[in-house]
């Protein structure tokens, strides 16, 4: 006879340790394997502090790519994932409370922004709410008036050390027969169209 009660336990055993196992694991790996968004200057974010609503605050991001937040002060954020600015807000908090939990929220992507400069029917900033391309960038700003040098268009890119230029050959993207300087754009840069 198969004793389905002590089996039973065995399994469910079992399947939780499993669980439990992968969870771990897949834990690790998915910090790992996705990419975080990271705050930038001109970001907003609501933190809150469990049990502690006198706390909870919508706070921006300022131009130094810090935050200032009660009983922590002034906290350097930008560049962080909310998991880490979470973690640096709490450290600041245990001083006060035993165990601070602490969420972070994004509101706001506005510091996540590209630029369109020159000869386009609508020029200035693009927030990037998404993923962007040279092209699409291109077709924000209305695309190019009839005085635009095709030619010569450019990406600045700022980089710790300087700006690198990055050449976009409109041609051949309009016509699709090389698409390799339709580039995914990066927050700052600025497309020039001459």
């Amino acid at each position: 006879m198969f004793d389905w009660g002590g089996d039973m336990n065995r399994v469910t055993f079992g399947v939780v340790s499993l669980l439990l196992f992968l969870t771990g694991v897949t834990g690790v790996h998915a910090a790992d394997m996705v990419d975080a968004y990271r705050l930038r200057s001109g970001d907003a974010a609501l933190i809150s502090v469990w049990r502690e609503d006198a706390l909870n605050k919508e706070v921006r991001v300022l131009p130094d790519g810090s935050i200032t937040f009660a009983l922590v002060g002034r906290v350097e954020v930008a560049g962080l994932s909310t998991p880490e600015v979470e973690q640096r807000i709490a450290a600041g908090l245990k001083k006060y409370f035993p165990d601070p939990i602490v969420t972070v929220v994004i509101t706001g992507i506005e510091g996540n922004r590209t630029y369109v400069l020159g000869k386009v029917l609508k020029p200035g900033p693009v927030v990037m709410s998404a993923p962007l391309t040279v092209l699409q960038a291109l077709s924000i700003a209305g695309g190019l008036d009839k005085f635009a040098d095709e030619n010569t268009i450019k990406i600045i890119r700022p980089q710790a050390n300087g700006q690198d230029v990055l050449p976009v050959n409109y041609k051949d993207l309009i016509s699709g027969r090389d698409m390799k300087t339709n580039f995914q754009l990066k927050a700052g840069d600025t497309i020039v169209v001459p």
